[in-house]
């Protein structure tokens, strides 16, 4: 048998002597970079799954809220509508009552009273304690008295109030949801960058990837911190 190698079996072992010593550091950074994957999707998918739960909840949170302000409106409406009716009945009595004045009939404008509503009969008895046939200064009529007060139209008025601060705090919630998808993209994003980065051979350029995957889930994660929590 000859004695040595041959040039091609010398390749060979130069070949095996060279790549030798790198392969427990390839193993090793292959290792990292699976790792360093495999957390940041771990963590990604749990705050994608947070972020987009909170935005389903407070979506759903802005349509209940903005159909309850559209009911409160929609009572305010009626209510405003019975304080409506309330007040021409007022009127009709008052002015049946200033008829019977007109023509100096005490017998009329007996019956005429004992038709006002017992709020009405209150502010009526103020104006006329202002001597409103001689006082100048009087005002026109009993409507325009402090105490004539109407509760449909308080109701009303407190109702709308209601309706404002429900609508307000509707698009309120529907705001923290578009807060929420938007930080949903930016996770969606970070996932992409873990996707592509198995493609790669190269452990440099996964580490890039992480990285810029990890600065995008801190930002998101920052967002998220800032928002509040599920609608209560």
């Amino acid at each position: 048998m000859p004695e040595g190698l041959s040039p091609i079996e010398a390749g060979k072992k130069l070949h095996e002597h060279t790549t030798q010593p790198h392969q427990p550091d390839a193993t090793r950074h292959s290792r990292t970079v699976q790792i360093g994957e495999a957390l940041l999707l771990s963590l990604v998918t749990i705050a994608a799954a947070w972020s987009g739960y909170a935005a389903a909840s407070w979506g759903t949170e802005s349509r209940l809220e903005l159909a309850q302000a559209a009911t409160l409106r929609n009572l305010a409406t009626r209510a405003d509508l019975s304080a409506l009716e309330t007040r021409n009945f007022d009127s009709s009595t008052f002015n049946a009552w200033f008829t019977a004045f007109t023509l100096d009939d005490p017998n009329k404008q007996a019956i005429a009273e004992r038709r006002f509503r017992p709020e009405f009969k209150v502010a009526f008895d103020a104006w006329m304690a202002t001597d409103p046939f001689r006082n100048p200064r009087a005002p026109p009529g009993p409507t325009y008295m402090p105490q004539y007060q109407l509760a449909d139209q308080a109701k009303a008025e407190a109702l709308d109030r209601e309706a404002e601060a429900t609508s307000a705090a509707g698009h309120h919630a529907g705001v923290v949801g578009d807060e929420y998808i938007r930080i949903t993209v930016f996770l969606a994003a970070v996932l992409f960058l873990v996707g592509i980065g198995s493609t790669f051979k190269l452990p440099t350029i996964r580490y890039a990837l992480i990285g810029v995957g990890s600065l995008l889930l801190i930002l998101a994660t920052a967002l998220i911190l800032q928002q509040p929590g599920l609608p209560g």
